[in-house]
């Protein structure tokens, strides 16, 4: 990844643009499954003007429903070619993907590092004991969804490169919870600035 100066917490458009639209730059943009309806438009919105805006972003998204969705819709109508999913298996929600590249967790050699984060997720540990030994039943299968989301921001090994800015889409009653949380505090332990909406829409005025 290039060397940059970034801001310590890029508040303006300009800003992120400035820092971040430069080759190599991934940003993830993704979020909570519950989107209200009067903020589906704006997630949209932010994918269409990051993508009209930018030359070089990649954007990473998790290809699940709700805010990730939303943003993808966004993306996908100006870039498709620069929007890539991480997905917990190859099939997953194959119908309704959008996505210039694919990378399954299922079809990755995991390094160390993405496993030690995803032990950070009290709630899978035993589940991911099991997927690492080559378990698949729907037990096991659920690390995959963790991994996905250490994956996201780590990137693993050479083929997948790591996240630069997460953008996300939060439950600002109940933040930072599940996988949208997993993830955002995945972006913390590893110095990746993280904006949710308080920050975003602000963008869209």
């Amino acid at each position: 990844m290039p060397t940059l100066r970034v801001p310590a917490h890029p508040m303006t458009l300009q800003d992120v643009l400035d820092s971040y639209d430069r080759p190599g730059m991934v940003i993830l943009l993704e979020g909570k499954r519950e989107v209200e309806a009067e903020d589906q438009p704006r997630l949209r919105r932010l994918g269409i003007v990051l993508a009209e805006r930018t030359r070089h972003f990649r954007f990473r998204s998790g290809n699940a429903p709700g805010a990730d969705a939303c943003f993808s819709a966004g993306v996908a109508g100006v870039a498709l070619d620069r929007l890539e999913v991480i997905t917990p298996y190859a099939t997953h929600r194959s119908r309704q993907k959008l996505a210039g590249t694919t990378y399954a967790v299922d079809s990755l050699t995991l390094t160390p590092e993405v496993i030690v984060h995803t032990q950070a997720h009290p709630s899978t540990r035993r589940q991911l004991e099991r997927y690492v030994a080559g378990a698949r039943d729907r037990y096991a299968i659920k690390a995959a969804y963790i991994l996905r989301d250490t994956v996201k921001v780590l990137g693993c090994g050479e083929v997948i490169l790591p996240a630069a800015l997460g953008i996300f889409y939060d439950d600002l009653d109940q933040p930072r919870l599940g996988g949208t949380g997993h993830t955002m505090r995945v972006c913390d332990a590893l110095g990746i600035p993280v904006l949710d909406q308080r920050v975003w829409m602000g963008w869209l005025d």
